[in-house]
């Protein structure tokens, strides 16, 4: 009888083993650059046969302003941290600890890794699984194709994923061809797409995309890992 029991957790143990296990295979492969990659989102409209509109665009063609905007408005440390920002993620836990109001601490490698593989929500069992996915990408990739892919996946509105799409469906123009306020308005609707529409803000996101300009417009030191 304990053989069988232990037979009869044997496979779904391995199978368990063998998704966990996935994402890390995942990474190795999308070393490649001619692969791109999809995100359980995409994977998930497509099973509900909602559809979406992502168009690939290699890093060499998304506007400069586009990414000093999303790094400054997301992961300023993107170039000085290895996949996590352990500083943050410490002042985070100290404030939840004391009872304060916590803000994000995701750094572009953990939402990436979040996109690619895992799902949107909070939990604990999703921050322990992201956080050495996260590592792990920004370990394996060149901080170019980890932007790269985090730009290409991100989503900015109900089915419409990466930059490309992203600035044809809000401003009519290639990926290219964004202006700095236009980069910066599609950064700071990042957070929250469903609700903050980049091409018709309010002032409130006007606000903060004036505020992403001057960062991003100072921002050389912050992103020479990408540009040397």
């Amino acid at each position: 009888m304990i053989r069988r029991l232990r037979g009869g957790w044997k496979k779904p143990a391995l199978l368990a083993l063998a998704l966990l296990l996935l994402p890390y295979g995942l990474i190795l492969l999308y070393t490649v650059d001619v692969i791109r990659p999809v995100s359980t989102l995409m994977l998930r409209d497509l099973v509900l046969l909602h559809g979406y509109d992502r168009q690939w665009v290699e890093f060499d063609d998304i506007s400069p302003s586009l990414v000093q905007s999303v790094m400054m408005s997301e992961d300023g440390q993107f170039c000085r941290h290895r996949g996590v920002d352990w500083g943050e993620m410490r002042a985070v836990v100290t404030d939840a600890l004391d009872g304060k109001e916590t803000r994000g601490a995701s750094t572009i490698p953990m939402q990436t890794a979040k996109n690619l593989f895992l799902w949107n929500g909070r939990s604990f069992l999703r921050k322990a699984m992201e956080l050495p996915l996260a590592i792990a990408a920004d370990f394996v990739w060149s901080k170019r194709r980890l932007m790269e892919i985090y730009l290409n996946i991100a989503e900015w509105g109900p089915g419409i994923y990466g930059i490309e799409a992203a600035a044809q469906h809000h401003f009519a123009v290639p990926a290219a061809k964004l202006t700095r306020r236009q980069a910066a308005l599609l950064a700071v609707s990042l957070p929250n797409p469903f609700e903050r529409n980049a091409g018709k803000p309010g002032r409130g996101l006007q606000r903060l995309a004036r505020v992403i300009e001057r960062r991003a417009s100072g921002s050389g030191d912050y992103i020479k890992c990408l540009y040397e």
